[in-house]
């Protein structure tokens, strides 16, 4: 006879934390048995209750960690958000290098080895703009090979796809701004999941392209071509003359073919999106045992989106191999301090609506979670936005916390590979690159299963343990290196989300 008893109310993370969350809709009135508490407000589910009372001031503790302080007075069996939890800014430990640990090796997938030796997961063709001047040019080369049947003879080519901008332009043609865009755009037309690459200049943009090349020593030849329409003849011209070259390239690129490789040659980008409370306690941390086991067998993770480690910075900072790479990471936090204080904000407008709705309250709440998909491997490295990763292992690079811009630049750097954890159901693609979308909360995997390719809601269910998640992860990653299609690429999702960080002012 089928159980009459209530699902288990709520998880508490941490014997020292002073809320728990709620695992489902809790009614004002219910008794919380395990912790003796009664509910005396309701709580939405993914959403913190007090299980004792917190005085005005006082640090509220989640994971163990502080994620704030009650603006008012908190009583047991209270609903706790921003009504009643004030942010305050990181008091987090910023002593580097105490928590390192040894790692041992080797699985493989099936990659497809570049001349260079460099290994991609994806074969694609790629048409880059130098400007937004240039965008519909190379989308309308793009489309040429998106009718049906265009592709036809070239089964292990993947695809021609362009990525358009908006930048480029209205800025000047020295300085941090256009250096970036420059650093940006050199990463993608080096990228290995391209197998060859055309970019597209107008002729008069800040952009230079015969700066570009130069700036960022790009090697011309057959794999990377570039044409300028303005000397080309216009845009008809531009397009016949790029199709053409395509369609000669074609037959090369498809000899491509697959073969065993080392999990060496994987570089993981690690993302979260749409986050909600569960993301830091199902998705996050499974994820972080997926990259554990990466770099065990000699790959790199890659996390990023600084604006969301901010309070969590300790996780990181004691795993550092040394003082000069944790000096990097805490010189980051400081810059973005300063950025957000420039503007008027602090770096808790980071945690978005959709956020607060899922129950985070807090960057610092926020933080904590995100920071769980870095696992706990050594931190070897810190690189700037799109600086080419370099070192095998766990590494962070600096990008802003919005998706798009985040995971570009972790392309641009050389990421063939991203897991993206959302908790509200974010839809999310980055050509040539495969994403993988891990739902954090069974309800919206449920809702949205045709964009979500694996439910880490399962944890909080108590169908798997993060251990077990984490593997499973990983055997996901392997096969979709391998060539497993991922369902924001069965869609198509990938062009529109280029997004290069723009920053300085445009003229």
């Amino acid at each position: 006879m089928p159980s009459s008893a209530r699902p288990i109310a709520v998880i508490r993370l941490h014997p020292d934390d002073s809320v728990a969350v709620a695992l489902r809709d809790i009614a004002t009135g219910e008794l919380i048995e395990a912790d003796g508490v009664t509910a005396c407000q309701p709580v939405p589910r993914s959403h913190k209750i007090a299980l004792c009372a917190i005085e005005p001031g006082k640090p509220v503790r989640k994971f163990g960690q502080i994620i704030g302080v009650a603006s008012c007075r908190i009583s047991a069996g209270e609903h706790v958000h921003t009504h009643n939890l004030a942010f305050i800014p990181s008091q987090a430990d910023r002593s580097i290098g105490g928590d390192r640990r040894n790692i041992p090796p080797i699985p493989t997938f099936e990659g497809i080895v570049r001349a260079d030796g460099r290994v991609a997961t994806r074969n694609y063709i790629g048409v880059l703009p130098t400007v937004n001047c240039s965008a519909t040019v190379a989308r309308i080369i793009a489309d040429q090979f998106r009718v049906p049947g265009a592709l036809a003879e070239f089964p292990n080519v993947d695809g021609v796809v362009a990525l358009t901008h908006k930048t480029g332009c209205s800025a000047g043609t020295t300085g941090e701004a256009i250096d970036l865009l420059r650093r940006t755009m050199a990463g993608y037309a080096q990228h290995p999941n391209f197998a060859a690459v055309f970019i597209v200049s107008l002729g008069c943009e800040a952009n230079q392209l015969s700066r570009l090349i130069e700036a960022e020593d790009l090697p011309l030849g057959e794999r990377l071509q570039a044409l300028t329409m303005q000397e080309e003849g216009g845009t008809n011209a531009t397009v016949r003359a790029a199709v053409a070259r395509i369609r000669r390239l074609l037959a090369e690129a498809n000899n491509a073919s697959r073969q065993t490789v080392s999990c060496r040659y994987l570089k993981l980008g690690l993302q979260c999106g749409g986050s909600d409370a569960m993301s830091g306690m199902t998705a996050n941390p499974a994820l972080g045992v997926a990259s554990d086991l990466l770099v065990r067998n000699g790959g790199t993770s890659i996390l990023s989106e600084t604006p969301e480690i901010y309070g969590a910075e300790h996780m990181l900072l004691g795993r550092a191999t040394s003082p000069s790479v944790g000096r990097k990471l805490i010189d980051l936090l400081q810059w973005w301090e300063d950025y957000a204080r420039k503007h008027e904000e602090t770096l808790d407008s980071n945690a978005a609506p959709g956020n607060k709705s899922g129950g985070i309250t807090t960057i610092l709440e926020k933080s904590l979670g995100a920071a769980a998909k870095g696992g706990t491997s050594d931190l070897i490295e810190v690189y700037r936005y799109a600086e080419p990763v370099t070192k095998q292992g766990f590494v962070f690079m600096d990008t802003p916390g919005y998706d798009p811009v985040s995971v570009t630049g972790q392309v641009a750097g050389g990421a063939n590979i991203v897991c993206f954890t959302t908790g509200r159901g974010s839809c999310f693609g980055c050509k040539p690159v495969p994403s993988l979308k891990l739902a954090t909360n069974s309800p919206m995997y449920r809702r949205m299963s045709e964009d979500m390719d694996i439910n880490c809601g399962e944890i909080a269910d108590g169908e798997a343990t993060v251990e077990e998640m984490g593997e499973k992860i990983f055997r996901l990653i392997l096969e979709t290196a391998s060539g497993r299609r991922t369902k924001s690429e069965i869609y198509g999702y990938g062009e529109e989300e280029f997004a290069p960080w723009h920053m300085g002012a445009t003229l």
